[in-house]
């Protein structure tokens, strides 16, 4: 079912969907499993399937699923860290990284269009992290200046200093999506040429 020509497919509704649910489920995977704490550091998941659903939707599609995983948490939906939603989550320091996603998803996957050797993932995936950290950071930073109360002698480099704690998790999180999204996107080729030729 399209609505369009350049409309969405049925397909594209779920896998939407389906990144959403896993986006929720990513940013409180603590919450849900709490052995996911290393060294004081939680793994959360939201980067990785932020950067998968770039890599397997493709820009456009991938692009739509973060909007509709940001919009759905600003409606009220318990779907952002710590089961929140709700439009006061704009004004929360953290709030640029919920909006990093939308442009981590559509560059990851507007990088493998353009190039998809296996390489290009990974640094496709390295790429979109490096974004997410970039723009979070910043937007915090300035958030804690302007109107969050910032903690005592906070700057922009204690604000980076913070980023480094996660830092190592999210790279090798990067480089995972970054190894396993082709090898999903080989399979869905080859499913999909394997119903072909029985469909003719």
């Amino acid at each position: 079912m399209t609505t369009r020509k350049k409309g969405l497919k049925t397909i594209d509704l779920t896998l939407i969907g389906m990144f959403v649910a896993l986006m929720a489920i990513g940013a409180n995977i603590t919450n849900i499993f709490p052995f996911m704490v290393v060294g004081g550091v939680p793994i959360t998941l939201q980067t990785f399937f932020c950067i998968l659903a770039g890599a397997l939707l493709g820009s456009r599609l991938g692009a739509i699923a973060m909007s509709v995983y940001v919009v759905v948490g600003l409606v009220g939906a318990p779907v952002f860290a710590h089961f929140k939603g709700g439009f006061a989550t704009v004004v929360s320091p953290t709030f640029g990284f919920l909006l990093s996603f939308i442009l981590v998803a559509y560059v990851t996957g507007l990088m493998i269009e353009k190039n998809d050797s296996k390489a290009s993932y990974i640094v496709a995936a390295l790429t979109g992290m490096i974004i997410n950290y970039v723009i979070g950071t910043n937007l915090m930073f300035w958030a804690y200046k302007m109107w969050a109360e910032a903690p005592a002698g906070f700057t922009y480099k204690m604000a980076w200093t913070w980023m480094m704690v996660p830092l190592p998790k999210d790279i090798l999180l990067a480089v995972c999506a970054g190894v396993i999204a082709p090898r999903i996107n080989m399979a869905r080729r080859k499913t999909m040429s394997h119903h072909t030729k029985h469909a003719s």
